[in-house]
């Protein structure tokens, strides 16, 4: 079996609201592996989000560990966890938050140039990341001249950029109609195949959430893994 590269373990969350105190996980348990898809299908409300913030090293669990790569992360410094999040995790959210001034090619290039990476080996990468989610020809164009589904594509081409361990996307394709969701996320599945990669997607869409590999919900603060 493929080795885990993301792990929750006992993972507890909460919220102080005044007085009260707000549980959002409770001993959640959860392992990702390379190369699968995995939906999070569950209600609003429940801590899809806080989940995927807490596995994504945004935010500290109040309890238990995130172990990426056989690293625990739990109690690691803000600095090193900045630092494992450039390198090891890719985000995508349901706004694509590309950025308006610079055209498709140049938006997933900066994350590259950000890590060091020369100008020209970032574009190449850029320009073949847009060329395997099939929107190439619009590599020169701004995010204003593109569709929807054009535009999450570009964002995950540059959420995949530094060639991450693990791509954490939430309801990347809630903006998009039923068609152009379904394209994107074949897109995003070729790639996830293609390249190893590991995908834990927050979802509403159950008919794309009944194509992932494996589907999961959040009961009481637990990750609760769904039949098939």
């Amino acid at each position: 079996m493929t080795q885990s590269v993301l792990e929750l373990s006992s993972v507890d969350r909460h919220y102080v609201q005044g007085p009260n105190t707000l549980t959002i996980l409770k001993g959640a348990d959860f392992a990702l592996r390379s190369g699968e898809i995995v939906a999070l299908v569950a209600p609003s409300g429940t801590g899809k989000s806080t989940l995927l913030h807490v596995a994504g090293l945004l935010e500290y669990p109040d309890s238990g560990d995130v172990i990426l790569n056989g690293q625990s992360c739990a109690s690691l410094s803000d600095d090193r966890r900045t630092a494992i999040r450039r390198k090891e995790i890719g985000f995508v959210y349901q706004f694509h938050h590309l950025l308006p001034e610079f055209t498709a090619l140049e938006n997933v290039m900066m994350p590259q140039l950000i890590a060091g990476l020369g100008v020209a080996e970032a574009r190449e990468r850029a320009s073949q990341l847009l060329a395997y989610m099939k929107i190439g020809p619009r590599a020169e164009h701004r995010p204003s001249e593109l569709s929807g589904g054009e535009q999450q594509r570009v964002a995950i081409a540059r959420a995949v950029a530094n060639a991450p361990l693990v791509l954490l996307a939430d309801e990347p394709t809630g903006n998009l109609d039923p068609a152009t969701a379904g394209y994107v996320f074949e897109a995003l599945e070729a790639l996830v195949r293609h390249s190893g990669l590991a995908a834990l997607i927050a979802t509403h869409n159950e008919e794309l959430a009944s194509r992932m590999d494996r589907r999961i919900t959040l009961v009481e603060g637990r990750v609760v893994e769904l039949p098939r």
